[in-house]
């Protein structure tokens, strides 16, 4: 049975949740590549820390809120969600909904209608809010890489599900059945639709990685994005140092800046294309933006 309609007005607004189901894969860094690059162009940005790990919330470096997730999660009040968030110590245009350690506390693994829907109801609070300042643009769900109540909310609650691998035996597996998940969730949220499997940490002259992506084509098809992300150093560089990728400056955090500057495109281009799944190479237009920012 699916869970009552969403409010229009979140239709205005980008969710897209980004999961795998086996750790150690990226996703926490899809997620921050995302908001860097949603900082550059200018889009508002929400960032929503689901992972009890809290990677996302130590990066962004926010100030210290009243509430987190956990409290979100059971009572998804204005007064909750609002104390839960806060600006990032990355600039204005990116705020984080914090993490907590806690919230593993609430992942339960057979949770029922009403607990799958607070995170929903929690986002359509947000955007009803008559007095909230200028509406965010994006909101980047990052989940943990397990099949409970915080994934499965963070399904219920997005338009787009992004999946995060990497080219290896294991990790191709986690995300079949992160596939899996996304089509079974359908059943609560009919608006779901996979915005497409991004492969993390390629290193182009590895056969064993060429290899796993010709994998990842075959089971997909073109789903997997044109652009893969590349294993750069600069990317750990920069999440140690609390900095977004598009400010580190060296060659490496270039290139991998780039890729997130497509993957941002392909998801802002869903605006002009909500209702038809956008998939296969990037278009000029895709590409000029993605160099223009």
């Amino acid at each position: 049975m699916a869970l009552e309609p969403r409010d229009r007005r979140l239709h205005f607004v980008h969710t897209v949740a980004v999961l795998s189901l086996k750790g150690g894969v990226g996703k926490t860094t899809v997620a921050l590549g995302l908001a860097s690059a949603a900082l550059r162009r200018g889009v508002r940005t929400l960032v929503i820390d689901l992972d009890p790990q809290c990677n996302a919330t130590s990066t962004l470096e926010p100030e210290e809120t009243d509430t987190s997730i956990y409290d979100v999660l059971q009572d998804p009040t204005s007064d909750t969600v609002r104390a839960a968030i806060a600006p990032s110590a990355w600039g204005d245009g990116v705020d984080v909904l914090a993490g907590s350690e806690d919230a593993e506390l609430l992942n339960h693994p057979d949770p029922g209608e009403s607990r799958l829907g607070r995170l929903r109801e929690a986002l359509r609070v947000l955007a009803s809010e008559d007095d909230a300042e200028e509406p965010y643009q994006l909101v980047l769900l990052d989940c943990p890489p397990s099949l409970g109540q915080l994934t499965r909310s963070a399904l219920v609650a997005a338009d787009r599900a992004l999946l995060v691998t990497e080219p290896t035996m294991f990790a191709v597996a986690g995300v079949q059945r992160a596939f899996e998940a996304v089509q079974s969730e359908r059943e609560h949220n009919a608006d779901l639709q996979p915005l497409g499997v991004v492969v993390n940490r390629v290193r182009p002259r590895s056969h064993e990685h060429q290899f796993r992506i010709e994998e990842l084509r075959d089971i997909f098809g073109p789903l997997v994005m044109p652009v893969a992300l590349p294993d750069r150093l600069a990317v750990q560089q920069a999440q140690g140092a609390c900095m977004p990728i598009h400010e580190w400056g060296t060659p490496g955090a270039r290139e991998v800046a780039l890729a997130f500057n497509l993957l941002l495109a392909r998801i802002l281009r869903l605006s002009r294309s909500r209702r038809r799944p956008v998939h296969g190479d990037f278009d000029d237009e895709e590409i000029q933006e993605a160099v223009d920012a």
